[in-house]
């Protein structure tokens, strides 16, 4: 029999519904004790066990998958994989499968619920509220402002068709060449991250983590912001120094931002973050969205068993 191991929250959450698939297929399953996703530490503790796993955005370094002697597979709940050494993977023979596309919708309206709250002050007019604070405050509308995107994938176009359709101006920057056919249907104008730093109203991340874009939102960036910019980032916490944010906070450098990842999660409760006013946080949860849940799981499970 061979042995499964499910980290994947999302997996956990709804695990009863799946239970008869491994054992039609004769598997044994261990459900993991995960809040968020398992450390390096935690996984060199028990991936030897292993056939194959269920993962989230847990830490599959090289160090972890050269104990792992029994892996065959490791099945990503979801798109991301920058979590797993991909290299050392492939060396070892170890299959890594995604869901490409997965949550490119769900992802693309919350990003747009962002600005709008940003651009509506929809979150200070309730709490002001609440507070038997009644005030008319000044906002504005997102037809007037400019929209940065970096990474113009499946997620990145969807939030410019969604901006576009609220006549926003829409700059973006990609390492690839994007298909004329998008561009000119969004109306968009490729650019380079510098110009989006320096004339971007909103700057929205949507591009894939790695050596080349860990804290591309440092000091550097945030100094060329002369617009005072909003920025949104729905893709992974590592794109943005921490500590470079929230001295862009507090020195006024940036109006605000929305963020649904962070370096470390949980994100600590103590973190000078969830004192601010000027930012709207979210439990890396922007997939949130049945439908397209229920696709991954579906996906998640056949990518499992047709590797082992």
């Amino acid at each position: 029999m061979k042995r499964i191991l499910i980290s994947a929250p999302y997996m956990l959450m709804d695990f009863e519904r799946f239970k008869n698939i491994f054992i039609e297929n004769n598997l044994e399953v261990t459900l993991a004790n995960v809040k968020e996703r398992l450390s390096e530490h935690e996984l060199l503790d028990i991936i030897a066990d292993f056939d194959g796993v269920v993962c989230g955005d847990d830490e599959f370094t090289r160090k972890v998958l050269s104990k792992a002697k029994k892996l065959k597979v490791l099945s990503k709940w979801g798109t991301g994989i920058n979590s797993i050494d991909l290299k050392a993977a492939e060396e070892l023979g170890i299959k890594v499968c995604n869901t490409v596309n997965a949550f490119s919708h769900p992802v693309a309206d919350t990003t747009m619920a962002y600005m709008l709250a940003f651009a509506r002050s929809v979150i200070t007019s309730d709490a002001q509220m609440k507070q038997g604070i009644w005030e008319k405050i000044t906002g504005f509308t997102l037809s007037e402002k400019t929209l940065g995107i970096i990474g113009l994938g499946n997620i990145g176009t969807q939030v410019a068709k969604r901006a576009h359709a609220f006549n926003m101006k829409i700059i973006a920057n990609d390492i690839r060449d994007i298909a004329p056919v998008i561009l000119e249907q969004y109306d968009i104008t490729m650019t380079t991250k510098y110009d989006i730093f320096e004339n971007a109203d909103f700057i929205s991340i949507h591009c894939t983590l790695d050596e080349s874009t860990h804290h591309m939102i440092d000091r550097t960036a945030f100094d060329k912001m002369k617009q005072k910019p909003y920025l949104v980032n729905t893709a992974r916490g590592g794109h943005i120094s921490h500590g470079d944010l929230l001295k862009a906070l507090e020195q006024g450098v940036i109006a605000g931002a929305a963020l649904d990842v962070f370096e470390e999660e949980p994100l600590p409760a103590d973190d000078k973050l969830l004192q601010r006013s000027d930012v709207i946080l979210a439990p890396h949860n922007s997939n949130n969205s049945r439908k397209y849940w229920e696709a991954v799981h579906t996906n998640t499970l056949s990518n499992l068993i047709k590797n082992l």
